[in-house]
């Protein structure tokens, strides 16, 4: 059974200043979804499912049905594509939304979003990131090792210092884990980033404290593997969260949240893969430039074609 991708692409990108999952950084034009999808169909999956806003999926389907038309999966069949999308007020029966409220309920509701459109074995990466060839490689495996497996899910784990943006402090979810490799805690921390003197500092947002961290530690970029099981699961926690925050305006019901839930109250487990790619982005308009390079380089070295996609 070839595992499903599932896309996060239904934010804005306020920092960045407009629609980074439309923003051809390769040296075709190429998105950084684009590189994923390329990633992700040579370690074996099958389909692909978006996560958009309602008001742009039409542009956005448009553009998948030109640029992806062609691409076979490594069985030969075509590459399968449905679109999904947030919204604020798809949210189960019996609750109500602030009317002051403007965001959706962050990652996992979106994640939630899916959950008619994926019956096998699924990865869930952001639109605007990328993450590697090795690492769509080491989760794939794992997927396909467990697609018959119930109350086990997995993360890839970045190295922190592999994470870093030369053009601000960034947020990130420290893992910690046990002996056997499985997630104990996921702790967010923000505005991370290298001192003068060579030291990763971050602000840790249990705390409020500013902390000394381990360059090495591995460290969350949103790219989770889960079984299906994971969707009614979530859908139950999503309850109880609504249940105490319906009436909130920014709380969202994130992924972590959700999986720390499993593991905390259900006895699930959740495993912690490590991966030696080094994740690049545009969290800020100024990384552009140098991600724009960063493709360059790849293409020059022959780890990617150009163009990408015929």
């Amino acid at each position: 059974m070839k595992p499903t991708l599932v896309v996060l692409a239904a934010g804005m990108g306020s920092r960045y200043g407009g629609l980074k999952q439309m923003d051809g950084l390769g040296p075709n034009n190429e998105t950084i979804i684009d590189y994923s999808i390329y990633d992700a169909v040579r370690a074996g999956f099958g389909k692909v499912v978006y996560i958009v806003r309602e008001y742009f999926k039409e542009q956005f389907q448009e553009i998948v049905k030109q640029k992806y038309s062609k691409v076979l999966c490594t069985d030969g069949s075509p590459l399968e594509f449905q679109f999904v999308t947030q919204e604020l007020d798809k949210i189960p029966e019996g609750f109500s939304v602030n009317p002051e409220r403007v965001k959706p309920w962050g990652t996992a509701h979106a994640v939630l979003m899916a959950a008619e459109a994926v019956k096998e074995p699924f990865a869930v990466i952001n639109g605007d990131d990328y993450y590697g060839r090795d690492s769509f490689r080491i989760l794939g495996e794992w997927l396909q090792a467990h697609g018959d497996s119930t109350g086990e899910y997995c993360i890839v784990g970045f190295t922190l210092e592999n994470t870093l943006s030369e053009s601000g402090g960034v947020s990130r979810g420290i893992c910690s884990y046990d002996k056997e490799g499985n997630l104990v805690d996921v702790v967010e921390f923000h505005n991370i980033a290298k001192g003068e003197d060579g030291v990763v500092r971050g602000d840790n947002s249990v705390t409020g404290q500013n902390e000394v961290l381990d360059a090495d530690n591995l460290c969350s970029m949103n790219m989770w593997g889960f079984t299906p099981d994971y969707f009614e699961k979530s859908a139950a926690i999503f309850k109880d969260f609504l249940a105490a925050n319906s009436q909130e305006l920014k709380k969202e019901y994130y992924i972590p949240y959700a999986v720390d839930c499993m593991i905390k109250d259900g006895g699930d487990k959740c495993c912690v893969l490590s991966t030696p790619s080094r994740w690049f982005g545009v969290t800020f308009k100024e990384d552009r430039p140098g991600v724009v390079a960063k493709f360059a380089e790849l293409v020059k070295e022959g780890v990617y074609p150009s163009p990408l996609y015929e």
